[in-house]
């Protein structure tokens, strides 16, 4: 699972004297956490391919439709905050690049996410369903949707860590790591605070 966002606002050891400083999240905090949100990613990529097919062989058993209910929220909320996480702080040094192969690797990630967006609206009202038990949806188009679905993540995920990612890191100036860092957490704090209003 991810590492916390707190890792990225962490805090110096003390100084002699007491005082305190508040460290700026370094390129390799951010970028790693970055990293432990593709491995996650991937994790839960394999358990939705999993559910795909338990749907299909065994039906909605109650551990299914749990499971299921846990994928649906995890692809609603973290993938498309990590998404967001990349939209605004690494995609824009990228297609400020010189280099054309990083520009045209921005703009394909750009678009993979809106790919992306649209393959997750068509898979996600079956899993609702399934999550409620209801079966109006046919198990083996979910389950051909969630291996197109799988595999556009999967390179997607390659791209970004062997080209835009590596560019990216050489790219952002230092003192930015910190803004980028502050707008990810409070991103993630008011989208909590709407969280608890609404329970």
């Amino acid at each position: 699972m991810a590492k916390p966002l707190s890792t990225l606002l962490s805090s110096k050891p003390a100084p002699p004297g007491g005082a305190t400083t508040t460290a700026a999240p370094s390129g390799d905090a951010m970028f790693g956490f970055l990293d432990d949100c593709h491995r996650e990613m991937q994790r839960q990529l394999g358990l939705l391919a999993a559910l795909a097919r338990d749907i299909e062989t065994d039906g909605l058993t109650p551990v299914v439709r749990a499971r299921v209910r846990e994928v649906q929220t995890w692809f609603n909320v973290q993938a498309r905050e990590h998404h967001l996480d990349e939209e605004h702080n690494v995609f824009p040094a990228l297609l400020a690049s010189a280099d054309d192969e990083v520009v045209q690797a921005a703009r394909r990630l750009t678009q993979d996410h809106a790919w992306l967006e649209t393959d997750w609206m068509e898979i996600e009202p079956s899993l609702a369903a399934a999550a409620d038990g209801y079966t109006w949806f046919d198990p083996a188009v979910l389950r051909y949707a969630v291996e197109v679905f799988q595999q556009l993540y999967l390179d997607h995920i390659v791209l970004e860590e062997t080209l835009a990612y590596p560019a990216a890191r050489s790219a952002i100036p230092q003192a930015e790591i910190a803004a980028m860092g502050v707008e990810m957490a409070r991103r993630r704090a008011l989208r909590e605070t709407r969280t608890v209003r609404r329970s």
